[in-house]
């Protein structure tokens, strides 16, 4: 089964089919079919570019998409206390509305910490920000309330001195959220009517930043978490786990994307003092869990070596599987058995996932490079698209918290120049998103 016939059977599970266009969650999760020739393979500040606006607060999530409206969130203040969901016009790039809502868990703003890296995730019915204050708030299309939780009044405060990233993911009527921490750990569903808690799962505590995903399993879905030294099945409907595969190491950022029907990638780095080196490098490749005689066999499929991505998540396109690292080499393995098709370097590192549509794959830049490739066997390169000069102007990412060591301060001063975290697309519009700009290729 193909990548893009499981994105829209999740389309057909998560909500109500309707005519509109809609990038609805992280990675696209939801999506609606996109028209490949709708979406420019080249643009430039003066090419293609139809309109940037300014983004309040600072935010590292995706922006998501529904109809004419597209939506961020961000955070702002010395202790990100702001909590922000902006909603702009599709078509103009015009504000619509800008919602703040108060945190529960005021923590330093800082490089070092996450800011709104939760990607929101929408329905016929609105808007579900989480953030990594532990809050949730439910919003109209229009921008009006409709509840508000906090999870750490409900669990208690996270403890990960770095934050959380990991993204909500929507099955029918709730949102499951996924909190793998220092602290306690769980993954938790919450009722989008009102917030409530459906089920809670705990976990084994552990330092990740990686999203749950929806796959599909048979006949039914699993919310899947391949998380800092595990891979974890659960039902979606009751939270009970199914099934746990452990012989995995730094798999702690990427996202298990499906790959087909019981089968997604796993990415797996070490960490920054080499810790889980040897097991990293068994555990990137692809994964399949299918039951036999009434019990879930995980298992991979294949693996390799090579790839260490950073925060790209590996992707599977027109029958070949796709890592990069965080030098902008990319590894392009057939999907089926794994052998090597190509390994080339790219013009930058990705930070944001890359996205297949026709015959081109398009890989976000951290720097804001998107390298267009074309689908296939052979490392061609269609073109390297800059969204900003060289002599862009400092971004204002963080004009509230001075950091206290001097290597703290020298990553501060990384940080003051644009970074690509995210992208939506829909028929027409390809929307890309830095910590404080919004930016709109047509």
């Amino acid at each position: 089964m193909s990548l893009r016939i499981v994105v829209l059977l999740l389309l057909l599970f998560t909500m109500n089919l309707s005519a509109q266009d809609r990038w609805p969650g992280f990675l696209g999760a939801g999506t609606s079919a996109i028209k490949a020739d709708s979406i420019p393979t080249s643009w430039s500040p003066e090419k293609h570019l139809e309109w940037k606006s300014d983004i309040p607060g600072y935010g590292q999530s995706s922006p998501v998409i529904w109809g004419d409206q597209v939506y961020v969130t961000s955070v702002e203040g010395p202790e990100k206390e702001k909590l922000h969901v902006v909603c702009y016009s599709l078509q103009s790039g015009k504000q619509l509305w800008d919602h703040i809502e108060p945190s529960t868990n005021p923590e330093k703003n800082s490089v070092y910490i996450s800011r709104a890296a939760p990607t929101p995730v929408l329905d016929e019915n609105g808007i579900y920000a989480y953030f990594e204050s532990g809050d949730i708030v439910a919003l109209s299309h229009e921008g009006k309330r409709k509840w508000a939780a906090s999870l750490t009044k409900r669990y208690g405060a996270p403890q990960n001195k770095f934050g959380l990233s990991a993204s909500p993911v929507q099955w029918q009527d709730r949102l499951m959220i996924l909190i793998d921490d220092e602290g306690p750990s769980y993954l938790t569903a919450v009722s989008k009517a009102d917030g409530s808690e459906l089920w809670k799962t705990d976990r084994k505590s552990r330092a990740s930043w990686s999203s749950p995903m929806l796959v599909p399993v048979g006949e039914t879905f699993q919310v899947v978490c391949s998380s800092a030294g595990s891979v974890d099945g659960y039902d979606p409907q009751t939270g009970k786990q199914l099934w746990t595969y452990e012989q995995v190491g730094g798999n702690n950022k990427t996202s298990p994307v499906p790959a087909g029907n019981g089968q997604f990638l796993i990415g797996a780095s070490p960490g920054r003092e080499g810790d889980n080196n040897e097991l990293a490098k068994k555990s990137n490749g692809l994964f399949e869990v299918k039951q036999q005689d009434q019990t879930w066999q995980p298992q991979f499929v294949w693996t390799n070596p090579s790839p260490v991505p950073s925060w790209a998540t590996p992707i599977v396109y027109r029958g070949n599987a796709y890592w990069v690292n965080r030098v902008g080499v990319v590894y392009c393995f057939d999907a089926i058995d794994g052998k090597e098709v190509f390994t080339s370097r790219i013009k930058e590192s990705c930070w944001a996932t890359p996205v297949g549509l026709g015959d081109h794959i398009y890989f976000f830049g951290k720097n804001g490079v998107t390298t267009v490739l074309q689908a296939g066997n052979e490392f061609k390169v269609i073109a390297e698209n800059e969204l900003w000069t060289e002599d862009a102007p400092p971004v204002n990412n963080n004009p509230t918290a001075a950091e206290d060591s001097e290597e703290r301060r020298r990553s501060a001063a990384m940080f003051s120049r644009p970074t690509l975290y995210g992208a939506g697309i829909v028929n027409g519009y390809l929307v890309l998103r830095t910590g404080s700009q919004l930016y709109c290729i047509h």
